[in-house]
């Protein structure tokens, strides 16, 4: 646990590797918003219409997907001048292209544009990245993180005394005790995943020699 606790530090300069393992263990999935009408990829998009140059906003699809997005954008120009509904339409056409490239890119399936609120921890990380500081998104995923250990601490410690009492308390700690591993091996593996971005092949190498041995469940 010592060694743990000293590698959740690094973790807490790198928040968008805390977040994503935050918002995973807290829903189960990691949420996105990348395919909602508030996030970037809309925003730059509609900008990119008005101003009429495409050239913004490539950076969110692969390089093979250029012409497509650039037929779809010279197409949308010359029907939105048609008049308002023919410029909502357009401009819904080639947002859709735009994000279903994107997401594509990504690996991950279109589900359509969401009109839902950003998540407040990616509104956050967004700020902070606006703002260039860091330290409101950290204190506030910092402690997300601890009452998230200490809960998980606190479970298995209280099944754990009646674990030998039956069959059915023993499976009840069991559990717990597995929930609270893979909760800490999942931050040591989001830490680690994290410092191979600075450190390169050679330093993850080294990193990942002096990981602890894997627990199997």
């Amino acid at each position: 646990m010592k060694r743990v606790a000293k590698e959740m530090v690094p973790l807490l300069l790198c928040p968008t590797a805390l977040c994503f393992l935050i918002l995973t263990n807290a829903s189960g999935t990691a949420w996105s918003h990348c395919d909602t009408m508030s996030g970037p990829v809309v925003t730059e998009a509609k900008t990119a219409l008005e101003k009429g140059d495409v050239t913004p906003i490539l950076k969110w699809i692969p390089k093979e997907d250029e012409e497509e997005i650039k037929t779809a954008f010279v197409a949308t120009l010359a029907v939105r001048i048609k008049g308002p509904e023919a410029k909502t339409l357009a401009d819904r056409y080639f947002i859709e292209t735009l994000v279903r490239l994107h997401r594509a890119g990504e690996g991950e399936p279109y589900t359509g544009i969401k009109d839902a609120p950003v998540d407040p921890i990616v509104a956050m990380a967004d700020k902070a990245l606006t703002d260039g500081i860091a330290d409101e998104m950290v204190h506030t995923i910092s402690r997300h993180m601890a009452e998230a250990i200490r809960e998980k601490l606190n479970r298995a410690l209280s099944t754990r005394r009646s674990k030998d009492k039956s069959v059915a308390a023993g499976r009840g700690f069991v559990e717990a005790y597995v929930t609270y591993l893979h909760y800490i091996e999942g931050i040591h593996t989001a830490i680690l995943s994290a410092a191979s971005h600075h450190q390169g092949a050679e330093g993850t190498d080294k990193a990942v020699a002096e990981q602890p041995a894997e627990h199997k469940h």
